[in-house]
């Protein structure tokens, strides 16, 4: 868990240049445009270069070698470092060409991995449904029509899919449903007499995964997860400023009646300054607190109480926007009841789209729909039990000892997903040579890429574009695993596991990947 939940625009691109045949590793070292040359980004690699010629520790205890002595003294150097940060490492790096380990640091000792276990959940993924894989949700109808209206009802089936938001629409949260109704007109509805039931059956009725930290339920990172989800299962609460004082004014964004309700005592204040506290107790949006008068509008993305009850009131208010009524009420249902229903439209999502919002995002909520989509595919059962039993089954086949790790869930949230730096390594390593390796890989951030932190982390040659990695954010957690490619030419698989940290791991990591891209 990393990023926060983003702007609901999200596009597709594919940076990544063809390094080998099989997988796309690298965009190259190019010179970066003008536009990414910041002093401080400069002044960053400058130091942390200065930094590596300072007196170097003693080499770590245990660490094994057999790369060239130059990147075996580089690699020592800042692993050293690196136990000033961290009272519990772990290193492991791989030539991706000959499988070989050219450094490890307590590589086989099992640490908490963070969001890096979402490399390994859309590795499943990707190798149980394949990269061609869509996502379908299905929208149905039962009855006839005469003179506008149908004298029945409208049904909906949930395939699973996360993707059902703006991301794909230019921001607009309805832009999956428009088309629906605009079949709907086609067929001549402008009113629906009937219910509309939600079927949701694929997932188990858990929503909120037990290991999860009870006080922040409410947050982005931990939305509940269901068959049927619109929107990240979150919704916007936008509180800006009043114009006279008072209080605050307090939108939700999409605006959905019954969804949540309000409970204000946020003022607007002529000191600057705010002080806010946005957050949900059951079905009520709590906001206290101050804002300034000469303040912005201040947004917080809310998870939802109830997802598919958020779906249905969605859906109704875009057929309402496209002028098509639905009167009846919301039925939540494993399948839908009767066997007589006609298909009106299919909403589809590939895969690959999810993936790379699961990796580039670090989203919670699309790893862990993954997991339960992996269990109802592989196991006939869309569980957290299932899913992460058929990645642990995934993990295993690639040689990855049973004993040697736990996993919980999809993203890594539950501190109990602990895996050893060669466990990332083996995983990389047969992504690397997988079908949908270029897929896996593109969906990795990269060097330089403008997207979040990363837009400055790498961001320099010869590091720009040279660095896919995947990040894993814990308290006192920090993991970075992915591929390199040195100045050589040669590729690398690595992992980096700090646990117990008391320092910029960050910049620990970020030396120990340099030295590897300077020497190896």
């Amino acid at each position: 868990m990393e990023e926060p939940l983003q702007v609901r625009t999200h596009t597709r691109k594919l940076f990544v240049l063809l390094l080998l045949p099989l997988l796309v590793l690298s965009l190259g070292a190019r010179k970066p445009s003008r536009k990414h040359t910041r002093k401080s980004a400069g002044k960053s690699h400058a130091a942390a270069r200065a930094n590596r010629k300072a007196t170097p520790p003693a080499m770590p205890v245990a660490a094994v070698t057999s790369g060239s002595p130059q990147l075996a003294h580089a690699l020592n150097q800042e692993v050293g470092r690196a136990l000033q940060v961290t009272s519990a490492l772990g290193v492991h790096i791989v030539d991706l060409a000959t499988g070989e380990t050219v450094y490890a640091y307590n590589a086989d000792e099992p640490r908490m991995i963070a969001s890096n276990s979402k490399l390994f959940t859309t590795a499943a993924a990707l190798d149980t449904l394949g990269a061609g894989y869509m996502f379908e949700t299905r929208f149905v109808l039962r009855g006839g029509v005469h003179d506008g209206v149908l004298d029945g009802d409208l049904g909906v089936i949930g395939g699973g899919d996360p993707h059902i938001s703006g991301r794909d629409f230019d921001g607009d949260s309805y832009g999956a449903f428009r088309p629906w109704a605009a079949a709907l007109r086609a067929r001549g509805v402008r009113t629906v007499r009937g219910d509309l039931w939600l079927a949701h059956g694929l997932f188990e009725p858990l929503r909120i995964h037990p290991d999860w930290p009870h006080d922040q339920l409410t947050r982005w990172y931990e939305a509940p997860i269901d068959a049927l989800s619109f929107n990240d299962d979150c919704i916007m609460v936008r509180v800006s400023p009043s114009r006279n004082g008072g209080l605050a004014k307090v939108e939700l964004i999409p605006d959905l009646p019954g969804v949540v309700r309000i409970d204000n005592t946020a003022r607007t204040t002529n000191g600057r300054g705010s002080r806010l506290i946005v957050a949900r107790t059951n079905d009520t949006i709590v906001v206290r607190g101050s804002l300034w008068q000469g303040s912005g509008p201040s947004d917080t993305w809310v998870t939802v109480p109830d997802p598919v009850d958020y779906f249905g009131r969605a859906l109704k208010a875009a057929l309402a926007e496209e002028g098509i009524e639905v009167a009846g009420r919301l039925h939540q249902v494993p399948q839908l009841p009767g066997a007589v229903w006609e298909r009106v439209a299919v909403h589809r999502s590939d895969l690959v789209s999810v993936i790379d919002v699961t990796n580039k995002r670090s989203q919670n909520y699309y790893a862990e729909t993954l997991a339960k989509k992996i269990g109802a595919t592989r196991c006939q059962e869309g569980s957290w039990r299932e899913g992460v039993r058929a990645i642990r089954e995934f993990a295993v086949n690639l040689g990855i000892p049973a004993k040697s790790f736990t996993m919980a869930d999809g993203s890594g949230m539950s501190r109990d997903n602990r895996f050893p730096p060669r466990a990332l390594t083996t995983l990389l390593r047969h992504m690397y040579y997988h079908p949908a390796g270029r897929e896996f890989a593109q969906s990795l951030p990269y060097g330089g890429e403008d997207n979040g932190h990363w837009k400055y982390r790498f961001g320099m040659p010869p590091y720009r574009g040279n660095v896919l990695a995947k990040t894993g954010t814990l308290e006192a957690v920090s993991a970075l695993s992915g591929y390199a490619k040195a100045v050589s030419g040669k590729s690398y698989a690595f992992s980096l596991l700090f646990n117990r940290v008391g320092g910029d791991a960050h910049g620990a990591q970020d030396r120990i990947v340099m030295a590897l891209i300077d020497n190896g």
